[in-house]
């Protein structure tokens, strides 16, 4: 029997409280609870760390000498553990040449068809590219050329500048007497040599024929000979003066440009043979824009018009604009709207004039200059300067899709060869679900040659293609930089990759993989975990959601409460007998307990936002109208156009209105309504920081409150400690050998960096002296250690800090420490400090938030708290957006707006808008259907109340 459990015996990791746990083997467990409860503690940080630590112990002494021992989680004993696989969502790349298609290795497969399969067209003249044996050069010649006089040439110099003298005598000495120069055919004489400055094409004369059967020896040693000089090119001038190419390489016939053999890196965006120059294969580019250098076209260049030169001061540049300014009877105190635009570009570009300015030493005299204009100034010092200088100057620059490869990212050449008339790129940019048809039957549409050398390479496309439309992801394409992914959508991935491993008796453990999936792929990500089960291995999946819950074999319940209110297993058992437990989780799973739908939707302020035609990505000309003072839900499948209206539109538009933000928003034609609101403020699921000395304490701006309140102890004032004796990132209070960082990082070259506690401080980040100062007995170590909920105890009489840290209680996060590392925070948690942060500043009731998917991470009880201050925020006349799809916030908003109905290119339109009733009626949208029973239930369940 006890082969086929897992059992953990006195699990203490954290606020564990020594519990013992029994988890069936081979089956599909669920382990859930309220947010801060301990199941991570449990999934994680003790049944993971204890099978990667078993991993680690079965390397050499020799190489676990350079990991460093991995410390043993707390916990007695583990019985059966198998070989174990995390699939967490902080893992997700921020480098930007990590797309879909390199990490599911779909891209690899298509960098090999490619290579090996291509069919090479000319960029040219667009024919397709021709490779010619010798014999076919010979056969050709006879053929089409027959008694026909003609000149064989070898190129020896294409387009390039040299006086050639070396070059010339090395062929004399050969034995060749003629040599072809820029079209002229001239003899070979001694010393001869060409202008050094002009550009020259150099062939040389190898024979002079007639094109006859029975000179065929001849020719073929003739074409032999011009092939080994000519570096497999050959040129055949006529008697009308045309020439003919031919190679034993691609070569276009017509034009003579030539390609090199591919290979799967010629396809690579990431090589230097494939990546396009100018944007290094990264499809965009930065550039310095006039909207950038000159922000406020109303202010004159006196008042700091011309944003990187700042206000006027007596400097030389300024001397300089002003003697331009003058020669056309303008003055530096004119607004920059009035400067007529040919001085303007003068200003920006410069010119060739000479500029003449007064000396200041030699009065009476003048400095003759050039002037090389703002803009070619800050071009020169992005592309030279310092660290420090590049990074000023990239205020001023815009991101934009590279004009060289219009963002494909490869060479030219890459770019045309093709398969089916398709070339690598345009596959990338297809849908995967569109992919997919693509390559059905392919092999009718391939020559024989093709399909043999491509029948193994598709096999693996298509499985690849597979897995990733099994868990949901058909709206993806491949070339979707990783870093705009959800965390669920990247663990998704990462969940494919797994599955075509087809790996057995692993314990595979995920956090929360349906973050970002509608209702309707739901069935989809769970068959997908089942078929991992039914390999041979054991699925382990830390979630919230009721349908994972309900289809899998077994729940775990951790709990009563969150942090020292929790880590015990408040139930256990299979679904069925689940339900009918007391636990929290069974009340909402059985219908006892449920987050109630108001009685009565709010009215608004009657005022709206309109965001008029936006046409970015995949939405198809729409107009979005949002009512303002109300809670409006953006909802539709994975892939429809949520984030592309709201993120990459609405957002940036905002964004850059309030608070003249970089980012430049997606096509859209008008936005009506700004005056209705005063500020955007939004909250996503991007890190708080991504090193170990960012944490909640400091993003919040509580901890600079914290020192202050440490820096005013009377033993501070003693010893003349200021407030930044309390920092641990800079010199004086903190710790030296790890910098205040409390931990030091050891770089692994073949697993991911391993941070271990510093040896000198043990994790304090603090010296001796700074931690000796104590309020209310604890140090300004023991104080990060303190876990919110704490906290709020801890400094009930301090108004200042406890109004920041009160905020991070009522969002769920009581259990988490002030001090935790950012890099260990989920998505969701990340999200919930933002918005404790907004929450806790004033709010000026037109604010309008933004929220991206705010329940991941949470439980039912933990979904009805954060509705209960969302509820607030918009009772004081605010807006809140939020993105989700959630049923349990999609039925309490005020307003519903479902974009849809399909995700990708089939997605794009609002396909429903209204009160979540109006919405639950329609018949296209796929929310509608799973809105509509939501809705039943809980009024059955108020009904019955």
């Amino acid at each position: 029997m006890t082969e086929e459990m897992i059992e953990v015996f006195g699990a203490r990791e954290h606020n564990l409280k020594n519990i013992d746990v029994v988890i069936p083997r081979n089956k599909l467990v669920v382990i859930t609870g309220i947010s801060g409860s301990g199941k991570s503690s449990l999934a994680f940080d003790t049944i993971y760390a204890e099978g990667q630590r078993r991993y680690m112990e079965t390397f050499s002494a020799y190489a676990r000498s350079f990991i460093g021992d991995m410390e043993r989680p707390d916990v007695d004993k583990i019985n059966g553990l198998s070989p174990v696989i995390s699939i967490e969502q902080k893992t997700t790349s921020r480098n930007p040449r990590s797309t879909v298609g390199t990490v599911t290795e779909i891209y690899d497969f298509l960098r090999l068809l490619y290579a090996r399969a291509g069919e090479a067209y000319s960029f040219v003249t667009g024919k397709k590219m021709i490779r010619q044996s010798e014999d076919q050069v010979i056969n050709h010649i006879l053929e089409n050329f027959l008694n026909k006089k003609l000149v064989l040439l070898a190129p020896l110099v294409k387009g390039r500048k040299g006086h050639y003298r070396e070059l010339f005598e090395q062929v004399r000495k050969l034995g060749f007497t003629k040599v072809r120069i820029n079209e002229n055919l001239e003899d070979i004489v001694p010393k001869m040599q060409l202008d050094r400055y002009k550009t020259h094409d150099i062939e040389l004369v190898v024979d002079r024929i007639v094109a006859k059967e029975e000179d065929r020896y001849r020719i073929t040693q003739s074409v032999k000979i011009a092939m080994t000089h000519g570096k497999g090119v050959v040129m055949l001038l006529d008697e009308n003066n045309q020439i003919h190419h031919f190679s034993k390489y691609l070569m276009d016939p017509e034009s003579g440009i030539s390609y090199d053999e591919p290979a799967p890196n010629s396809f690579s965006f990431n090589s230097p043979y494939g990546a396009c120059q100018q944007c290094n294969g990264l499809g965009v580019i930065e550039e310095i824009t006039e909207d950038a250098v000159i922000p406020d076209p109303n202010l004159s260049i006196s008042r700091g018009g011309i944003a990187p030169l700042g206000e006027f001061r007596d400097i030389w540049i300024f001397k300089q604009i002003d003697v331009i300014l003058k020669r056309y009877k303008l003055n530096i105190s004119s607004a920059i709207k009035d400067i007529p635009r040919e001085v303007l570009e003068v200003l920006l570009y410069g010119s060739n004039e000479a500029v003449e300015v007064d000396s200041k030493k030699y009065p009476g005299e003048t400095w003759e200059t050039k002037y090389e204009g703002i803009i070619n100034f800050l071009k020169r010092q992005h592309e030279t300067g310092s660290d420090k200088t590049q990074d000023w100057i990239s205020e001023y620059t815009r991101e934009k899709t590279c004009p060289e490869c219009n963002g494909a990212r490869l060479k030219k050449e890459s770019l045309h060869f093709k398969i089916d008339q398709k070339n690598i790129a345009e596959l990338s940019a297809m849908d995967v679900n569109v992919l997919e048809e693509f390559f059905v039957n392919i092999e009718s549409r391939l020559t024989d040659r093709q399909n043999l050398i491509a029948a193994e390479v598709l096999k693996e496309i298509r499985k690849r293609i597979k897995l990733l439309l099994d868990v949901g992801l058909d709206y993806l394409r491949l070339n979707r930089p990783m870093r705009t992914l959800s965390g669920g959508e990247a663990q998704r991935i990462r969940l494919a990759t797994q599955i075509g491993s087809q790996l057995v008796g692993v314990l595979y453990i995920l956090d929360e993989p349906s973050i970002g999936l509608h209702q309707r792929d739901n069935v989809k990500l769970i068959d997908a975990l089942k078929n991992l089960r039914d390999l041979g291995n054991t699925v382990m999946v830390v979630e919230h959601d009721k349908d994972m819950m309900l289809a899998c074999d077994y729940i775990l319940d951790i709990g009563p409460g969150a942090g020292r209110h929790g880590g015990n297993v408040v139930a256990h058992g299979t679904p069925a007998q689940f339900l009918n437990l007391g636990s929290t989780t069974a009340s909402y799973l059985n219908g006892t307990k449920m987050i109630e739908v108001p009685i009565v939707r709010r009215e608004g302020s009657g005022k709206v936002l309109v965001l008029k035609q936006a046409t970015g990505n995949n939405l198809k000309d729409v107009t979005l109208t949002l009512p303002l003072g109300k809670m409006i839900c953006v909802t539709g499948v994975s892939g429809s156009g949520k984030s592309t209206l709201i993120h990459d539109t609405l957002f940036p538009i905002l964004n850059r209105f309030f608070f003249n933000a970089k980012k430049e928003p997606l096509a859209y034609k008008d936005l009506e309504g700004l005056e209705h609101i005063d500020k955007v403020i939004e909250v996503d699921q991007s890190p708080i920081g991504r090193t170990p000395r960012s944490n909640p304490a400091t993003y919040t701006g509580v901890f600079t409150e914290i020192r202050n309140l440490f820096a005013q102890l009377p033993e501070s004032k003693i010893r003349g400690y200021g407030q930044g004796r309390f920092s641990f990132n800079v010199k004086g209070g903190r710790c030296e050998t790890c910098e205040g960082g409390g931990m030091k990082v050891i770089e692994m070259d073949f697993l991911p960096d391993v941070h271990v506690q510093c040896e000198t401080c043990k994790g304090k980040r603090y010296n001796r002296e700074t931690l000796e100062v104590r309020f209310k007995g604890k140090s300004i170590s023991d104080v990060l250690d303190l876990t919110v909920e704490q906290a709020v105890e801890y400094f009930e009489a301090q108004p200042k800090i406890l109004r920041k840290i009160a905020t991070l209680k009522e969002v769920g996060l009581g259990y988490i420490t002030l001090g935790q590392h950012a890099t260990t925070l989920s998505g969701g948690e990340a999200q919930r400090v933002k918005l404790a942060t907004e929450l806790s500043k004033k709010d000026t009731g037109k604010t309008l938030y933004i929220l991206d998917e705010p329940t991941t991470g949470l439980h039912f009880e933990d979904i009805k708290r954060l509705m209960d201050i969302l509820n607030k925020l918009v009772d004081k006349g605010n807006t809140i957006l939020i993105i989700e799809h959630n049923l349990d916030v999609i039925k309490v908003a005020d307003h519903v707006i479902d974009i849809g109905p399909e995700g990708g290119t089939k997605g794009g339109t609002i396909v429903a808008e209204g009160t979540p009733e109006t919405v639950a009626l329609n018949e296209v949208s796929h929310t509608a259907k799973f809105l509509k029973i939501e809705l039943e239930s809980s009024l059955n369940f108020q009904n019955h109340q």
